[in-house]
């Protein structure tokens, strides 16, 4: 008779051994361990205390509304919908710092919750933080960028800061008038009628600033030299985008100015800046860098010009000394430069300090 290999029954008995043996145990075990006793009860909890939250809300019982949704943050603070509900109640109650916390808890909990940025948006809109109001609608258009609310949102604040806007120029331009500052009311109510053409308001205040403007600029050009009479032409010029006709002005009111010694005047300054700019629109590099560096003779930190001379270095490829100026700005004062110049000298320094390390690894 044949009998099996010695090992092979070996094998059998001990596993017929160990499962008879332990299953017994499994299953006493397997009755008193519940699977994800810890983490998963909580979530129909939460939503209970949700389900609560929103009953008193329909009641219009706000305050228990919010105790509720905070008993289900409490247990699952990851849920956008619990904080989004929240925020609702707190502005029913007009308690706008705790609605925007609400919001950024529940844009934190799920960025992609659009719901969470609308909220956000309200309530920095109630606190008068325009411009943060503007932001948090930005950045719920970035993730949904054809949602409606946030859309008519962004159009509604956008028309309020502009009526703000015009209602602030309105005043100043007022204010100018009674304190005899004709030009600059002018000034003033021709930014305010690029704002909102054919405002009534508007057009009534020009109605009477208009004629007396024009009376004394009709006696301020009598008055004026040759010399200067050509700068303000070439201003006009430079205006109307005919920058050659502007540079011929500009280089007729310097010639005059050096026959008359006056070379290193505000006029001449001012004349060397705007034909600098002129040269910087038809790409005339070398132009640009002899008329920044006659103005930063005069006015050695003048802004304007080391950034236009920057400009034009890297543009006749001399980096090092673009990357001097560049330099030379950042180094001031942040105040005195704007953040406008500063992001762009941080970003061309970047740029040349990349452009002068590869010649530098290209002439080893």
């Amino acid at each position: 008779r044949h009998r099996p290999p010695t090992g092979l029954f070996h094998l059998r008995f001990l596993f017929y051994f160990c499962f008879f043996f332990f299953l017994p145990v499994l299953q006493s075990t397997r009755s008193t361990i519940q699977p994800n006793t810890v983490t998963m009860p909580g979530h129909p909890r939460a939503e209970a205390f949700k389900t609560e939250g929103n009953k008193y809300f329909k009641e219009g019982s706000y305050k228990a509304a919010i105790a509720k949704y905070k008993e289900a943050t409490a247990i699952d603070p990851n849920v956008p919908a619990y904080w989004s509900n929240m925020a609702a109640c707190y502005e029913k109650i007009s308690d706008y710092e705790e609605m925007e916390s609400a919001a950024r808890s529940c844009i934190k909990a799920d960025k992609a919750f659009v719901k969470g940025y609308f909220r956000l948006a309200t309530a920095l809109k109630a606190k008068n933080d325009l411009e943060g109001c503007i932001k948090a609608l930005e950045s719920g258009l970035a993730v949904d960028s054809s949602n409606a609310d946030l859309k008519k949102m962004k159009k509604d604040l956008t028309e309020l800061q502009r009526a703000e806007q015009v209602a602030a120029f309105c005043r100043k331009a007022e204010d100018q008038m009674q304190n005899g500052d004709i030009p600059g009311a002018f000034k003033t109510l021709e930014l305010a009628s690029r704002l909102d053409a054919g405002n009534p308001d508007i057009e009534r205040m020009m109605s009477r600033v208009k004629p007396k403007f024009e009376r004394l600029e009709r006696e301020r050009k009598a008055s004026l030299s040759v010399d200067e009479v050509h700068k303000e032409r070439g201003d006009d010029a430079y205006k109307a985008a005919n920058f050659e006709v502007a540079i011929e002005h500009y280089t007729k009111c310097l010639d005059g100015l050096k026959r008359s010694g006056k070379e290193h005047s505000d006029l001449a300054t001012k004349a060397h800046s705007n034909r600098a700019a002129c040269y910087k629109q038809i790409s005339n590099f070398d132009g640009v860098i002899e008329d920044c560096t006659a103005v930063l003779e005069v006015d050695p930190e003048n802004v304007k010009a080391l950034v236009r001379r920057a400009q034009a270095f890297e543009g006749v490829e001399r980096y090092r000394f673009a990357l001097q100026d560049v330099k030379t700005v950042l180094a001031m004062p942040f105040a005195k430069v704007g953040k406008a110049n500063v992001d762009m000298c941080n970003m061309m320094q970047h740029r040349l300090n990349r452009t002068v390390q590869q010649l530098k690894a290209s002439s080893v």
